[in-house]
């Protein structure tokens, strides 16, 4: 069957060519030209069918509500941020740097479903079966019964997915598979889309649950179209750098389970292992207290964890420096106007530098107090005192804003020995803690005040 030329459509006006050009011939517009395939007329149906299944129109009220079933994939990690294990007819896009450990631990996963009965396959266009034994066997995977298959063609793996009927099939990576009806290069634009697209209707028809590997930019984000992200249930990404033996996988997207879910592992010689206690590896080594460092409790998801914070204060020139690692550098600079406004604490002519330790990246704003009383620390070069924790939202006119779920922070912290808390008035315990004193503030000053008397 010959194949069917592509043809390029204008997105402002709807005009077409046979080629690409930089300009459309019908409105003059730059850039607009899209590649596309035309289809007969009883094909464009199937082409541009529903992602999921299509029903008649229903009263909310009276749709039957069903838990989807999960299947657990052998990594407690992994499952945590899946939502509980994947989910049959699911589609999930996991993206990282090159090397970060993706393809590693999806072989690990696979290998884990295929020794509880379940039927996997693994698709590389990266790589030669020969390759993906080879790690195989590097991470102790002898004998394992997962089926491979090296190949890049979109119609190709569609028909092995038809014959095979798997359980759950990875695709590494979606950057390589391309699609013989467009004549654009794997990669491009057209190519991630539709082929995304053809896989997840694949997904939902037959019910297997697809893993999509994606490349990311040198920004760190999802490379190919934004749709990629819309239309897979499930977004998870690697972090944390390829120097450190830690590897961080976070949920940004879930359908099935709760968002912002962070697993912890750990790559060892055998792969990569789960962490069961992640706070241990973000808490200083230090053998007695140093100036600079405050650590807080924040929330992963529904875990908390213990992050170190780090500060370094020194002597700047007419510019100081603002530096921030794992934390918003700009919230960074409004904190140290609200310092010097509300607590006299004056950093102006220093260079300030702020580090999460571990390589963990604290979104959210429960970490100002932390940042603050590390800085003040490490200016007056004394340290906070052992057994120390702090954790509070700070807002520009100085006031010390609760964090949420914090008695469950609390807990955490007394569970690992933490003896002293600074905390917001509203997150303060109805009852005493055993083993813990918990101070509450409600002004950043009123926490100045304290930290100096124990300083």
């Amino acid at each position: 069957m010959a194949k069917e030329k592509s043809i390029f459509t204008c997105s402002e006006c709807g005009g077409s060519s046979s080629k690409w050009l930089g300009k459309c011939p019908s409105c003059n517009a730059w850039n607009t030209l899209i590649e596309s395939v035309p289809q007969p007329e009883s094909l464009v149906k199937n082409r541009f069918a529903s992602l999921a299944k299509t029903a008649d129109v229903a009263v909310l009220a009276d749709i039957e509500a069903s838990d989807f079933e999960r299947t657990p994939t052998g990594h407690g990690e992994l499952d945590r941020v899946l939502g509980g294990g994947i989910v049959e007819g699911g589609v999930v896009l996991i993206g990282g740097d090159p090397g970060i450990g993706k393809s590693t631990l999806l072989l690990q996963a696979l290998d884990s479903l295929q020794r509880s009965g379940k039927k996997t396959l693994y698709v590389t266009g990266e790589e030669s079966g020969a390759q993906v034994a080879l790690r195989a066997r590097r991470l102790g995977l002898d004998g394992s019964q997962v089926r491979v298959l090296p190949e890049i063609g979109l119609e190709k793996i569609l028909a092995t997915l038809a014959e095979q009927q798997p359980d759950v099939a990875v695709i590494d990576s979606i950057q390589t598979v391309y699609s013989d009806q467009l004549t654009s290069a794997p990669g491009s634009v057209a190519q991630v889309r539709e082929c995304a697209a053809h896989l997840t209707r694949a997904a939902k028809a037959s019910g297997v649950c697809i893993v999509l590997v994606g490349h990311v930019t040198k920004e760190g984000a999802l490379a190919g179209p934004r749709v990629l992200e819309h239309m897979v249930d499930t977004v998870l990404y690697f972090e944390g750098d390829t120097h450190s033996q830690f590897r961080l996988v976070r949920a940004i997207k879930n359908r099935f389970g709760a968002v912002n879910e962070m697993g912890v592992f750990a790559m060892t010689e055998r792969g990569l292992k789960g962490v069961s206690n992640p706070s241990a590896i973000f808490l200083s080594q230090h053998a007695e207290p140093v100036p600079g460092s405050c650590v807080m409790v924040t929330l992963e998801g529904t875990r908390p964890l213990l992050v170190e914070i780090q500060a370094l204060v020194d002597s700047g020139g007419p510019s100081p420096r603002r530096l921030s690692v794992g934390l918003d550098k700009d919230r960074l600079a409004m904190l140290l106007a609200v310092l010097h406004r509300h607590a006299g604490v004056a950093c102006m002519d220093q260079d300030v530098f702020i580090n999460a330790v571990g390589g963990v990246r604290i979104g959210e704003p429960a970490a100002d107090l932390a940042v603050m009383l590390a800085i003040t620390s490490s200016l007056r070069g004394k340290p906070l005192p052992k057994g120390f924790i702090a954790f509070g939202e700070v807002g520009l006119a100085g006031e010390v804003r609760p964090a949420p779920r914090g008695q469950e922070r609390l807990k955490e912290a007394a569970k690992l020995g933490f003896t002293m808390a600074v905390v917001p008035k509203a997150n303060a315990p109805k009852k005493p803690m055993d083993g813990m004193t918990v101070h509450a503030v409600e002004r950043i000053e009123d926490a100045m005040n304290l930290v100096r008397s124990l300083l």
